[in-house]
Protein backbone atom coordinates (compact mmCIF):
# COMPACT_ATOMS: atom_id res chain seq x y z
CA UNK A 1 0.00 0.00 0.00
CA UNK A 2 1.49 3.34 -1.04
CA UNK A 3 1.92 5.51 1.82
CA UNK A 4 -0.83 9.12 1.93
CA UNK A 5 0.42 11.15 -0.88
CA UNK A 6 2.95 8.80 -2.87
CA UNK A 7 3.59 8.69 -6.18
CA UNK A 8 3.30 5.37 -7.65
CA UNK A 9 6.11 3.11 -8.52
CA UNK A 10 7.87 4.23 -11.71
CA UNK A 11 5.79 7.66 -11.41
CA UNK A 12 6.64 11.22 -10.02
CA UNK A 13 8.45 10.44 -7.07
CA UNK A 14 8.41 14.46 -6.24
CA UNK A 15 5.82 15.19 -3.15
CA UNK A 16 2.45 15.83 -3.75
CA UNK A 17 -0.39 16.96 -0.95
CA UNK A 18 -2.58 14.36 0.39
CA UNK A 19 -5.36 15.98 -1.33
CA UNK A 20 -3.94 14.86 -4.50
CA UNK A 21 -4.87 11.26 -3.62
CA UNK A 22 -7.39 9.55 -5.41
CA UNK A 23 -11.15 9.81 -4.52
CA UNK A 24 -10.86 6.25 -2.45
CA UNK A 25 -8.14 7.71 -0.14
CA UNK A 26 -10.24 10.73 0.36
CA UNK A 27 -12.86 8.98 1.64
CA UNK A 28 -11.48 6.82 3.57
CA UNK A 29 -9.48 9.55 5.50
CA UNK A 30 -9.43 9.39 9.46
CA UNK A 31 -9.64 11.99 11.83
CA UNK A 32 -6.98 10.84 14.61
CA UNK A 33 -8.60 10.50 18.34
CA UNK A 34 -6.01 12.72 19.65
CA UNK A 35 -7.40 15.43 17.70
CA UNK A 36 -11.03 14.59 17.95
CA UNK A 37 -9.96 14.78 21.99
CA UNK A 38 -8.16 17.50 21.49
CA UNK A 39 -11.17 19.72 19.92
CA UNK A 40 -13.32 19.11 22.03
CA UNK A 41 -16.03 21.51 23.64
CA UNK A 42 -14.14 23.78 20.72
CA UNK A 43 -16.88 26.03 18.62
CA UNK A 44 -17.33 29.14 16.71
CA UNK A 45 -16.97 31.85 18.85
CA UNK A 46 -17.10 30.48 22.48
CA UNK A 47 -16.61 26.70 23.76
CA UNK A 48 -18.95 24.34 25.93
CA UNK A 49 -18.74 23.94 28.93
CA UNK A 50 -18.25 21.43 31.68
CA UNK A 51 -21.02 21.06 34.17
CA UNK A 52 -22.02 17.28 34.52
CA UNK A 53 -21.54 13.99 36.48
CA UNK A 54 -22.49 10.93 36.35
CA UNK A 55 -25.62 10.89 37.76
CA UNK A 56 -26.75 14.13 35.11
CA UNK A 57 -25.63 11.88 32.05
CA UNK A 58 -27.57 8.94 33.92
CA UNK A 59 -30.45 10.87 33.35
CA UNK A 60 -30.10 12.61 30.47
CA UNK A 61 -29.97 8.54 28.89
CA UNK A 62 -33.09 7.67 31.08
CA UNK A 63 -34.56 11.01 30.29
CA UNK A 64 -34.17 10.09 26.44
CA UNK A 65 -35.30 6.60 26.64
CA UNK A 66 -37.73 6.18 29.36
CA UNK A 67 -41.38 7.32 27.78
CA UNK A 68 -41.56 6.69 24.03
CA UNK A 69 -42.13 3.12 23.87
CA UNK A 70 -44.37 2.61 27.38
CA UNK A 71 -46.32 6.18 26.90
CA UNK A 72 -46.56 6.24 22.87
CA UNK A 73 -45.45 3.11 20.75
CA UNK A 74 -47.44 0.75 22.92
CA UNK A 75 -50.41 0.84 21.66
CA UNK A 76 -48.17 0.42 17.68
CA UNK A 77 -47.04 -2.99 19.23
CA UNK A 78 -49.37 -4.68 21.11
CA UNK A 79 -51.34 -5.49 17.47
CA UNK A 80 -47.99 -6.83 16.38
CA UNK A 81 -47.50 -8.99 18.90
CA UNK A 82 -49.99 -9.64 21.27
CA UNK A 83 -49.11 -9.98 24.96
CA UNK A 84 -45.79 -11.35 23.77
CA UNK A 85 -45.64 -7.72 23.16
CA UNK A 86 -43.22 -7.97 27.01
CA UNK A 87 -40.67 -10.57 24.42
CA UNK A 88 -39.98 -7.82 22.06
CA UNK A 89 -39.46 -5.93 24.87
CA UNK A 90 -36.68 -8.01 25.85
CA UNK A 91 -35.22 -8.66 22.37
CA UNK A 92 -34.66 -5.02 21.81
CA UNK A 93 -33.27 -4.90 25.14
CA UNK A 94 -31.32 -7.36 24.52
CA UNK A 95 -30.46 -5.91 20.91
CA UNK A 96 -29.26 -2.36 22.62
CA UNK A 97 -27.73 -4.20 25.02
CA UNK A 98 -24.91 -5.23 23.06
CA UNK A 99 -24.89 -2.26 21.24
CA UNK A 100 -24.55 -0.03 24.49
CA UNK A 101 -21.60 -2.35 25.57
CA UNK A 102 -19.94 -0.97 22.44
CA UNK A 103 -20.88 2.06 23.08
CA UNK A 104 -19.79 2.34 26.37
CA UNK A 105 -15.75 1.21 25.15
CA UNK A 106 -15.82 4.14 22.62
CA UNK A 107 -17.69 6.48 24.81
CA UNK A 108 -14.89 6.19 27.83
CA UNK A 109 -11.90 6.10 25.03
CA UNK A 110 -13.30 9.13 22.15
CA UNK A 111 -15.40 11.23 25.21
CA UNK A 112 -16.48 13.93 22.19
CA UNK A 113 -20.13 15.59 21.73
CA UNK A 114 -20.46 13.27 17.80
CA UNK A 115 -21.29 9.88 19.66
CA UNK A 116 -21.48 7.20 16.58
CA UNK A 117 -20.71 9.65 14.27
CA UNK A 118 -17.31 10.61 15.99
CA UNK A 119 -16.56 7.00 16.08
CA UNK A 120 -16.64 6.16 12.79
CA UNK A 121 -14.61 9.11 11.58
CA UNK A 122 -11.72 7.74 13.81
CA UNK A 123 -11.78 4.39 12.73
CA UNK A 124 -14.19 3.96 9.64
CA UNK A 125 -13.11 6.76 7.27
CA UNK A 126 -15.14 10.15 6.43
CA UNK A 127 -17.84 9.06 4.30
CA UNK A 128 -18.96 6.24 6.72
CA UNK A 129 -18.94 9.03 9.50
CA UNK A 130 -20.96 10.68 7.17
CA UNK A 131 -23.42 7.85 6.45
CA UNK A 132 -23.51 7.69 10.13
CA UNK A 133 -24.05 11.14 11.26
CA UNK A 134 -26.65 11.57 8.75
CA UNK A 135 -28.65 8.30 10.17
CA UNK A 136 -28.38 9.89 13.52
CA UNK A 137 -29.74 12.98 12.52
CA UNK A 138 -32.40 10.64 11.61
CA UNK A 139 -32.51 9.02 14.49
CA UNK A 140 -32.82 11.92 16.62
CA UNK A 141 -34.17 14.41 14.68
CA UNK A 142 -37.07 12.30 13.60
CA UNK A 143 -37.52 10.90 16.94
CA UNK A 144 -38.11 14.36 18.67
CA UNK A 145 -40.93 14.77 15.93
CA UNK A 146 -42.30 11.13 16.66
CA UNK A 147 -42.51 11.52 20.17
CA UNK A 148 -43.47 15.14 20.36
CA UNK A 149 -46.74 13.70 18.43
CA UNK A 150 -47.92 11.53 21.17
CA UNK A 151 -47.90 14.77 23.68
CA UNK A 152 -50.95 15.98 22.52
CA UNK A 153 -52.70 12.60 22.94
CA UNK A 154 -51.59 12.72 26.78
CA UNK A 155 -51.97 16.53 27.09
CA UNK A 156 -56.26 15.99 25.69
CA UNK A 157 -56.42 13.76 29.02
CA UNK A 158 -54.98 15.52 31.05
CA UNK A 159 -57.11 18.30 30.00
CA UNK A 160 -60.26 16.24 29.87
CA UNK A 161 -59.63 14.92 33.33
CA UNK A 162 -58.88 18.15 34.56
CA UNK A 163 -60.73 21.14 32.64
CA UNK A 164 -63.25 19.16 30.60
CA UNK A 165 -62.70 20.08 26.85
CA UNK A 166 -59.95 19.47 24.62
CA UNK A 167 -58.22 20.54 21.59
CA UNK A 168 -59.91 19.82 18.67
CA UNK A 169 -58.62 17.25 15.96
CA UNK A 170 -57.71 19.45 13.85
CA UNK A 171 -54.99 21.39 15.85
CA UNK A 172 -53.77 18.15 18.04
CA UNK A 173 -53.79 15.32 15.48
CA UNK A 174 -51.27 15.49 12.97
CA UNK A 175 -52.34 15.25 9.11
CA UNK A 176 -53.87 11.69 8.08
CA UNK A 177 -54.96 11.12 11.86
CA UNK A 178 -57.96 13.65 11.80
CA UNK A 179 -56.05 16.56 12.03
CA UNK A 180 -54.60 19.56 10.49
CA UNK A 181 -51.49 20.98 12.45
CA UNK A 182 -50.51 19.53 15.80
CA UNK A 183 -49.74 22.15 17.70
CA UNK A 184 -49.04 20.55 20.78
CA UNK A 185 -46.35 18.85 19.23
CA UNK A 186 -44.80 22.42 18.00
CA UNK A 187 -45.62 23.67 21.37
CA UNK A 188 -43.42 20.89 23.38
CA UNK A 189 -40.48 21.11 21.19
CA UNK A 190 -40.17 25.18 21.51
CA UNK A 191 -40.06 24.79 25.09
CA UNK A 192 -37.44 22.18 25.19
CA UNK A 193 -35.63 24.56 22.80
CA UNK A 194 -36.33 27.14 26.09
CA UNK A 195 -34.82 25.08 28.11
CA UNK A 196 -31.87 24.44 26.14
CA UNK A 197 -31.12 27.94 24.97
CA UNK A 198 -30.12 28.01 28.96
CA UNK A 199 -27.21 25.76 28.85
CA UNK A 200 -26.37 22.33 29.51
CA UNK A 201 -26.37 22.78 32.98
CA UNK A 202 -29.93 24.26 33.25
CA UNK A 203 -31.20 21.05 30.96
CA UNK A 204 -29.76 18.82 32.89
CA UNK A 205 -31.32 20.36 36.03
CA UNK A 206 -34.96 19.99 34.68
CA UNK A 207 -34.62 16.79 32.91
CA UNK A 208 -33.76 15.24 36.26
CA UNK A 209 -36.80 16.59 37.80
CA UNK A 210 -39.23 15.34 35.01
CA UNK A 211 -37.17 12.30 35.20
CA UNK A 212 -38.09 11.54 38.32
CA UNK A 213 -41.83 12.47 37.75
CA UNK A 214 -42.23 10.13 34.69
CA UNK A 215 -40.39 6.68 37.05
CA UNK A 216 -42.80 7.61 40.02
CA UNK A 217 -45.68 7.80 37.38
CA UNK A 218 -44.83 4.39 36.12
CA UNK A 219 -44.69 2.80 39.23
CA UNK A 220 -47.98 4.72 40.45
CA UNK A 221 -49.95 2.39 36.94
CA UNK A 222 -48.10 -0.68 37.97
CA UNK A 223 -49.81 -0.37 41.74
CA UNK A 224 -52.96 0.52 40.08
CA UNK A 225 -53.07 -1.39 37.10
CA UNK A 226 -52.15 -4.56 38.28
CA UNK A 227 -55.61 -5.08 40.09
CA UNK A 228 -57.31 -4.91 36.89
CA UNK A 229 -54.64 -8.17 35.47
CA UNK A 230 -56.79 -10.96 33.85
CA UNK A 231 -55.13 -14.42 33.55
CA UNK A 232 -57.16 -14.94 29.81
CA UNK A 233 -55.63 -11.83 28.52
CA UNK A 234 -52.51 -13.65 28.55
CA UNK A 235 -54.41 -16.66 26.74
CA UNK A 236 -53.56 -16.10 23.45
CA UNK A 237 -49.90 -15.03 24.14
CA UNK A 238 -48.25 -14.56 20.92
CA UNK A 239 -51.40 -14.46 17.97
CA UNK A 240 -49.00 -12.84 14.73
CA UNK A 241 -45.96 -16.14 16.03
CA UNK A 242 -42.47 -15.14 16.02
CA UNK A 243 -42.89 -13.21 13.12
CA UNK A 244 -44.88 -10.55 14.90
CA UNK A 245 -42.68 -10.54 18.06
CA UNK A 246 -39.76 -9.52 15.89
CA UNK A 247 -41.52 -6.76 13.98
CA UNK A 248 -42.93 -5.80 17.27
CA UNK A 249 -39.41 -5.67 18.54
CA UNK A 250 -37.97 -3.27 15.48
CA UNK A 251 -40.60 -0.93 16.11
CA UNK A 252 -40.00 -1.20 19.91
CA UNK A 253 -36.44 -0.67 19.34
CA UNK A 254 -37.18 2.78 18.87
CA UNK A 255 -37.95 2.84 22.74
CA UNK A 256 -34.35 2.69 23.17
CA UNK A 257 -32.26 5.01 21.36
CA UNK A 258 -32.06 7.19 24.05
CA UNK A 259 -29.35 5.36 25.96
CA UNK A 260 -26.69 6.66 23.75
CA UNK A 261 -28.39 10.30 24.69
CA UNK A 262 -25.17 10.43 27.34
CA UNK A 263 -22.48 9.79 24.39
CA UNK A 264 -23.71 12.85 22.94
CA UNK A 265 -22.55 14.86 25.79
CA UNK A 266 -19.10 13.92 26.18
CA UNK A 267 -17.83 17.37 25.78
CA UNK A 268 -19.75 18.67 28.66
CA UNK A 269 -19.35 16.05 31.60
CA UNK A 270 -16.75 16.48 34.18
CA UNK A 271 -15.24 12.90 33.79
CA UNK A 272 -16.48 11.76 30.83
CA UNK A 273 -13.94 8.82 30.57
CA UNK A 274 -15.17 6.82 34.34
CA UNK A 275 -18.85 8.58 33.84
CA UNK A 276 -20.10 8.02 30.27
CA UNK A 277 -19.47 4.13 30.60
CA UNK A 278 -21.69 4.10 33.55
CA UNK A 279 -24.22 6.54 32.47
CA UNK A 280 -24.84 4.04 29.70
CA UNK A 281 -24.85 0.76 31.40
CA UNK A 282 -27.06 2.20 34.12
CA UNK A 283 -29.44 3.89 32.21
CA UNK A 284 -30.39 0.54 29.72
CA UNK A 285 -30.61 -1.48 33.16
CA UNK A 286 -33.41 0.75 34.94
CA UNK A 287 -35.45 1.37 31.34
CA UNK A 288 -35.70 -2.33 30.42
CA UNK A 289 -36.82 -3.57 33.59
CA UNK A 290 -39.43 -0.90 33.95
CA UNK A 291 -40.45 -1.28 30.15
CA UNK A 292 -40.91 -5.29 30.89
CA UNK A 293 -42.96 -4.73 33.99
CA UNK A 294 -45.18 -1.96 32.65
CA UNK A 295 -45.99 -3.88 29.62
CA UNK A 296 -46.45 -6.97 31.08
CA UNK A 297 -49.24 -5.53 33.25
CA UNK A 298 -50.94 -3.32 30.80
CA UNK A 299 -51.37 -6.24 28.35
CA UNK A 300 -52.86 -8.00 31.28
CA UNK A 301 -55.14 -5.49 32.33
CA UNK A 302 -56.82 -4.75 28.46
CA UNK A 303 -57.38 -7.19 25.82
CA UNK A 304 -54.20 -6.79 23.60
CA UNK A 305 -57.23 -6.45 20.54
CA UNK A 306 -58.42 -3.21 22.24
CA UNK A 307 -54.58 -1.43 22.01
CA UNK A 308 -54.71 -0.64 18.44
CA UNK A 309 -55.16 2.76 17.55
CA UNK A 310 -54.68 4.06 20.95
CA UNK A 311 -51.46 6.55 21.46
CA UNK A 312 -52.46 6.70 25.25
CA UNK A 313 -52.99 3.49 25.91
CA UNK A 314 -51.97 3.75 29.73
CA UNK A 315 -54.31 6.56 30.59
CA UNK A 316 -57.25 4.63 29.45
CA UNK A 317 -56.19 1.49 30.95
CA UNK A 318 -56.06 3.30 34.10
CA UNK A 319 -59.78 4.71 34.29
CA UNK A 320 -61.03 0.97 32.13
CA UNK A 321 -59.51 -0.80 36.31
CA UNK A 322 -60.79 2.20 38.25
CA UNK A 323 -63.92 3.22 36.95
CA UNK A 324 -62.31 7.03 38.09
CA UNK A 325 -60.68 9.91 36.25
CA UNK A 326 -58.25 10.90 39.01
CA UNK A 327 -56.46 8.36 38.25
CA UNK A 328 -56.03 8.49 34.73
CA UNK A 329 -55.21 12.30 35.40
CA UNK A 330 -52.33 11.50 37.20
CA UNK A 331 -51.25 9.03 34.95
CA UNK A 332 -51.26 11.70 32.23
CA UNK A 333 -49.65 14.37 34.24
CA UNK A 334 -46.58 12.00 34.25
CA UNK A 335 -46.68 10.69 30.74
CA UNK A 336 -47.36 14.97 29.63
CA UNK A 337 -43.65 15.26 31.62
CA UNK A 338 -42.37 12.22 30.46
CA UNK A 339 -42.71 12.96 26.84
CA UNK A 340 -41.75 16.63 27.19
CA UNK A 341 -38.63 15.03 28.83
CA UNK A 342 -37.59 12.75 25.83
CA UNK A 343 -37.95 15.71 23.57
CA UNK A 344 -35.87 17.85 25.63
CA UNK A 345 -32.86 15.11 26.23
CA UNK A 346 -33.01 13.47 22.18
CA UNK A 347 -33.22 17.37 21.51
CA UNK A 348 -29.78 18.31 23.12
CA UNK A 349 -28.33 15.06 21.66
CA UNK A 350 -28.83 15.84 18.11
CA UNK A 351 -27.51 19.39 18.72
CA UNK A 352 -24.82 18.36 19.95
CA UNK A 353 -24.17 15.75 16.70
CA UNK A 354 -24.56 18.65 14.57
CA UNK A 355 -21.97 20.41 16.74
CA UNK A 356 -19.65 17.95 16.11
CA UNK A 357 -20.47 17.55 12.40
CA UNK A 358 -19.60 21.26 12.13
CA UNK A 359 -16.73 21.68 13.55
CA UNK A 360 -15.56 18.87 10.97
CA UNK A 361 -16.59 21.35 8.01
CA UNK A 362 -19.43 18.94 6.96
CA UNK A 363 -22.10 20.83 7.65
CA UNK A 364 -22.07 24.85 7.73
CA UNK A 365 -20.48 26.58 10.44
CA UNK A 366 -23.59 27.77 12.15
CA UNK A 367 -24.19 24.90 13.71
CA UNK A 368 -21.01 25.30 15.64
CA UNK A 369 -21.35 28.70 17.12
CA UNK A 370 -21.20 28.80 20.67
CA UNK A 371 -22.62 31.64 22.80
CA UNK A 372 -20.23 33.16 25.14
CA UNK A 373 -22.13 33.55 28.17
CA UNK A 374 -24.51 30.16 28.58
CA UNK A 375 -21.91 28.01 26.33
CA UNK A 376 -24.99 26.63 24.54
CA UNK A 377 -24.67 26.67 20.43
CA UNK A 378 -28.19 29.13 20.28
CA UNK A 379 -28.63 29.32 16.47
CA UNK A 380 -27.96 25.11 16.24
CA UNK A 381 -30.65 24.98 18.75
CA UNK A 382 -33.46 27.01 17.30
CA UNK A 383 -32.76 25.87 13.51
CA UNK A 384 -32.72 22.04 14.88
CA UNK A 385 -35.71 22.96 17.15
CA UNK A 386 -37.88 24.59 14.71
CA UNK A 387 -37.25 22.30 12.05
CA UNK A 388 -38.41 19.21 14.19
CA UNK A 389 -41.46 21.10 15.65
CA UNK A 390 -42.41 21.61 11.86
CA UNK A 391 -41.88 17.71 11.39
CA UNK A 392 -43.75 16.86 14.88
CA UNK A 393 -46.53 18.87 13.22
CA UNK A 394 -47.02 17.44 9.78
CA UNK A 395 -46.50 13.65 9.80
CA UNK A 396 -47.99 10.77 11.44
CA UNK A 397 -46.58 9.20 14.19
CA UNK A 398 -46.10 5.38 12.71
CA UNK A 399 -44.42 6.37 9.56
CA UNK A 400 -41.61 8.24 11.94
CA UNK A 401 -41.11 5.61 14.80
CA UNK A 402 -40.27 3.26 12.05
CA UNK A 403 -37.90 5.39 9.78
CA UNK A 404 -36.12 6.62 13.15
CA UNK A 405 -35.43 2.74 14.07
CA UNK A 406 -33.94 2.00 10.73
CA UNK A 407 -31.34 4.84 11.47
CA UNK A 408 -30.86 3.89 14.85
CA UNK A 409 -30.26 0.29 13.81
CA UNK A 410 -27.65 1.25 10.92
CA UNK A 411 -25.85 3.44 13.41
CA UNK A 412 -25.57 0.94 16.31
CA UNK A 413 -24.13 -1.64 13.92
CA UNK A 414 -21.32 0.81 12.98
CA UNK A 415 -20.73 1.39 16.61
CA UNK A 416 -19.60 -2.48 17.00
CA UNK A 417 -18.03 -2.53 13.92
CA UNK A 418 -15.61 0.84 15.06
CA UNK A 419 -15.31 -0.70 18.17
CA UNK A 420 -13.60 -3.97 16.71
CA UNK A 421 -11.38 -1.81 14.21
CA UNK A 422 -10.28 0.08 17.19
CA UNK A 423 -8.84 -2.49 18.90
CA UNK A 424 -7.29 -3.39 15.95
CA UNK A 425 -5.71 -0.55 14.67
CA UNK A 426 -5.15 0.97 18.67
CA UNK A 427 -4.75 -1.86 21.01
CA UNK A 428 -2.97 0.20 23.81
CA UNK A 429 -5.31 3.25 23.76
CA UNK A 430 -6.43 3.66 27.55
CA UNK A 431 -9.83 2.59 27.73
CA UNK A 432 -11.76 3.18 30.70
CA UNK A 433 -14.51 0.27 29.69
CA UNK A 434 -13.95 -2.58 27.48
CA UNK A 435 -16.37 -4.68 25.85
CA UNK A 436 -16.64 -8.30 26.70
CA UNK A 437 -15.61 -11.14 24.71
CA UNK A 438 -14.64 -8.51 22.06
CA UNK A 439 -14.54 -9.42 18.91
CA UNK A 440 -17.68 -11.63 19.77
CA UNK A 441 -20.30 -9.54 21.33
CA UNK A 442 -19.60 -6.49 18.71
CA UNK A 443 -20.65 -9.02 16.23
CA UNK A 444 -23.43 -10.17 17.96
CA UNK A 445 -24.18 -6.53 18.50
CA UNK A 446 -24.03 -6.28 14.40
CA UNK A 447 -25.56 -9.31 13.97
CA UNK A 448 -29.17 -8.45 15.99
CA UNK A 449 -29.00 -5.23 14.25
CA UNK A 450 -29.24 -6.65 10.85
CA UNK A 451 -31.32 -8.71 12.02
CA UNK A 452 -33.56 -6.25 13.23
CA UNK A 453 -33.42 -4.19 9.93
CA UNK A 454 -34.23 -6.97 8.17
CA UNK A 455 -37.93 -6.66 10.21
CA UNK A 456 -38.91 -3.47 9.21
CA UNK A 457 -41.29 -3.67 6.30
CA UNK A 458 -40.23 -2.26 2.60
CA UNK A 459 -41.65 1.10 2.69
CA UNK A 460 -39.29 2.06 5.58
CA UNK A 461 -36.33 0.18 3.69
CA UNK A 462 -37.46 2.60 0.67
CA UNK A 463 -38.01 5.86 2.97
CA UNK A 464 -34.01 4.68 4.23
CA UNK A 465 -32.91 4.44 1.08
CA UNK A 466 -34.46 7.50 -0.58
CA UNK A 467 -33.02 9.88 2.84
CA UNK A 468 -29.65 7.89 2.25
CA UNK A 469 -29.01 8.71 -0.95
CA UNK A 470 -29.69 12.36 -0.49
CA UNK A 471 -27.73 12.43 2.18
CA UNK A 472 -24.47 11.00 -0.30
CA UNK A 473 -25.96 14.31 -2.78
CA UNK A 474 -25.14 16.77 0.32
CA UNK A 475 -21.89 14.82 1.16
CA UNK A 476 -20.07 15.14 -2.49
CA UNK A 477 -21.64 18.46 -2.96
CA UNK A 478 -20.91 20.06 -0.23
CA UNK A 479 -19.54 18.18 2.85
CA UNK A 480 -16.24 16.43 0.76
CA UNK A 481 -15.21 19.37 -0.57
CA UNK A 482 -15.27 21.33 3.09
CA UNK A 483 -14.10 19.40 5.54
CA UNK A 484 -11.23 20.42 7.52
CA UNK A 485 -9.06 17.47 6.80
CA UNK A 486 -9.76 18.36 3.09
CA UNK A 487 -8.89 21.68 3.96
CA UNK A 488 -5.81 20.84 5.74
CA UNK A 489 -4.87 18.95 3.16
CA UNK A 490 -4.61 21.56 0.69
Amino acid sequence: MLEHGAAPPGGDRSPRPPSAGGLGTRLMRRKPVERLVAEGGQGEGGTLRRSMGMWQLTMISIGATLGTGIFVVLGEAVPDAGPAVVISFVIAGITALFSALSYAELAGSIPVSGSSYSYAYATLGELVAWICGWCLILEYGVSVAAVAVGWGQYLNELLDGTLGFTIPDALSAPPGDGGIFNLPALLVVVLAMVFLLGGAKESARANTIMVAVKILALLLFCGVAVQGVKSGNYADFMPMGMAGVSAAGATLFFSYIGFDAASTAGEEAKNPQRDLPRAIMLSLVIVTALYCLVAAIAVGALPWKQFEGSEAALAGIMKEVTGQNIWAVLLAVGAVVAIASVVLTVLYGQTRILFAMSRDGLVPKVFSKVHPKSGAPRANTVIVSLFCGVLAAAVPLGQLADATSIGTLFAFGLVNVAVIVLRRTRPDMPRSFRTPLSPLFPVIGFLLCVYMMGSLDVVTWVVFGVWMAVGLVVYFGYGMRRSRLATAEK
